[in-house]
């Protein structure tokens, strides 16, 4: 079950919806650059592709965090990235206010983990008309997130997705409960599995958010084993110079290796 995106393309191809690209919009050039290879190997691999990438990131542990090139020079990037490709993209927002500002770039709005109970945000990301992309909570059991895609759903019935991205274990570590993922498709949307964020080591004495991307292919193909229906996936170039969450995401130079385990993985349990 893919949800109903504009511009979304290889939706007949029985595959997995793909939601992938950069933490945040760092700049032009790279956000293109990543941009151009995804494109390739969801055409390659005729996976449906969601550009990711936040304009804004709001939620840092330290004052002097990375938090953006600018809101209007990010929009317009990701904006151009979906024109030129001719692909949907998406990015968190985190106010109300946010919700209607970015509404006018992006074809689906995301909420962040740590949000995912607010009301009003989820009001207003709903009436902009945009699909809506809700992220559990680190805190929130499965059952938890019936509460919060009914928010959204009493205004879109079909505009909403579910990602999981891990669960709070101790201090400074996340685990995946697989178990969820069924149990979250019960409610009628479709669940994404967040495989770079699953695998934060948050709350570092550094104040900077450790992570253990060697896994990341691990949890790949459990979320396809298991059936999930979509994954979600930050890549760099160089995650080591990435100016947000580099410590956990996935070189982009090996990406077509995952893809390529996964669509099989996918093919083999249809």
């Amino acid at each position: 079950m893919l949800p109903n995106i504009s511009k979304l393309q290889h939706t007949n191809s029985g595959q997995f919806l793909l939601i992938a690209g950069p933490c945040a919009i760092e700049g032009k050039e790279i956000a293109m650059e990543i941009a151009t290879t995804l494109v390739e190997l969801s055409n390659e691999f005729k996976i449906p592709l969601v550009f990711k990438g936040s304009y804004k990131k709001a939620n840092r542990t330290k004052k002097d965090s990375f938090t953006g090139i600018g809101d209007e020079k990010a929009l317009n990037i990701l904006a151009e990235i979906g024109q030129q490709f001719n692909i949907p993209v998406v990015t968190d927002i985190h106010t109300e206010k946010e919700a209607a500002l970015a509404a006018n770039y992006v074809d689906v709005l995301q909420i962040p983990a740590f949000l995912c109970r607010q009301t009003d945000l989820l009001t207003a990301a709903a009436e902009t008309g945009k699909v809506v992309n809700i992220k559990k909570g680190q805190f929130m059991g499965p059952s938890g997130m019936k509460f919060a895609l009914e928010k959204v759903q009493s205004i879109q019935p079909n505009g909403a997705m579910l990602t999981e991205r891990g669960t709070t274990f101790g201090y400074q570590d996340l685990v995946v409960d697989f178990r969820g993922i069924p149990e979250m498709q019960t409610f009628g949307s479709p669940v994404i599995l967040d495989c770079t964020h699953s695998l934060q080591q948050p709350n570092q004495g550094s104040g900077v958010t450790g992570g253990k991307p060697a896994l990341i292919e691990t949890i790949v193909k459990a979320g396809i084993a298991v059936g999930v229906d979509g994954l979600f996936i930050e890549t760099h170039p160089r995650p080591s110079e990435a100016k947000s969450d580099g410590a956990n995401m996935l070189p982009l130079s090996k990406f077509r290796n995952i893809l390529n385990k996964a669509t099989k993985i996918r093919n083999s349990i249809k």
